[in-house]
């Protein structure tokens, strides 16, 4: 049996994800942080617009991270923290929080997961909508 290695995120690819979300949000008017993980969590690429909330660092670095760990864009997460929801309960034994807001996407290699990006500083749907611009670069 033989297997084919993927390529992995390089900081080429991570400094396009940052490119392509920083310019989204700036047509978009919006002032945003912009984080990049590898497939282990290690931080790649990493922008803040100064004009954004000081906050706005963390919150991309833990959006990219929950995507990465949960293996899902976070907008889809949000129900699933609810009272009753699927990760109502979850421990937080984690290295970091999870953030459970839209704007976290993993960035997926020939259906392997290579990575995450996070974007923070806009509303939730605007951050969802600048990583997901982000990650259609690299397609």
């Amino acid at each position: 049996m033989s297997t084919t290695a993927v390529a992995p995120l390089t900081t080429e690819d991570a400094e396009l994800l940052v490119a392509t979300a920083r310019r989204a949000a700036e047509e978009a008017g919006v002032a945003v942080s912009v984080t990049v993980l590898d497939a282990g969590g290690h931080l790649l690429a990493f922008r803040r617009d100064d004009r954004a909330v000081l906050i706005s660092g963390e919150t991309s670095t833990r959006k990219a991270y929950t995507a990465l760990q949960l293996n899902a864009p976070t907008a889809d997460l949000v129900d699933a923290v609810q009272p009753g929801g699927l990760f109502h309960t979850l421990p937080t034994a984690l290295d970091r929080p999870l953030l459970f807001i839209a704007g976290g996407v993993p960035v997926h290699r020939e259906g392997r997961l290579i990575g995450a990006v996070g974007v923070g500083g806009g509303a939730p749907e605007q951050d969802h909508g600048f990583a997901t611009a982000a990650v259609q670069a690299l397609a």
